[in-house]
Formats: C-alpha cells, structure tokens, sequence
C-alpha cells in the first residue's frame, strides 16, 4: 500500500491538521515507510512459531515470571473522598441524568 500527497493531505484534513504541502511531503514518506515495514513484516512466514509471552522467553526459555502476593495495601478512604459530594449512595457518585 502506498499513499500520495493528496491521500495525506485529505487524512490531515480529517484530523483538522493545518499542513502545507513541505509538511505534507514529509509526513508521505514517514507514512510510506510505515506501510513498507508493515508490508515486509506481513510477508514473514511464521507458520509453526509459537507465540511468545515476553521477548525474553525466545532467549532464556521457561521463564517463569515473579508474581507479588495480591495483598491490600492501603487502608480504604472512601467515606473521606465521597463526604465532600453532593449525593452519595452505596459507595457511588449520583449525578443528574443527561441523557434521555
């Protein structure tokens, strides 16, 4: 896939970007190189390669990953953030409704 210069200018309209068109050169060829990246990492067989749960299991193997206990640390301040709102029940803020 490859843009133009008037492709890139349209998505910089779209996005209500001011770009002139040096800018606009520019940004063609940073967002051409994107797309022949993509193309060239598209084109790689991975048939058979199992997927990695980090970058370093390709290289140390099993690599078990260290977990700390799921333990409460803090000491809970809810009443003390909700005393200062308007209207308050079962631990939530009320808001008026917005949308009908």
């Amino acid at each position: 896939m490859s843009l133009t210069l008037a492709d890139v200018k349209r998505i910089a309209n779209l996005a209500q970007l001011d770009m002139d068109d040096a800018h606009a050169a520019v940004a063609l060829g940073e967002l051409n190189g994107i797309f022949a990246l993509a193309e060239q990492m598209q084109a790689i067989d991975t048939e058979g390669v199992a997927p990695l749960s980090q970058p370093l299991a390709a290289v140390l193997g099993n690599l078990p990953l260290r977990l700390r206990d799921d333990v409460v640390t803090e000491t809970d301040h809810r009443d003390a953030y909700q005393a200062p709102a308007p209207a308050t029940a079962d631990g939530l803020y009320l808001v008026p409704k917005v949308i009908e």
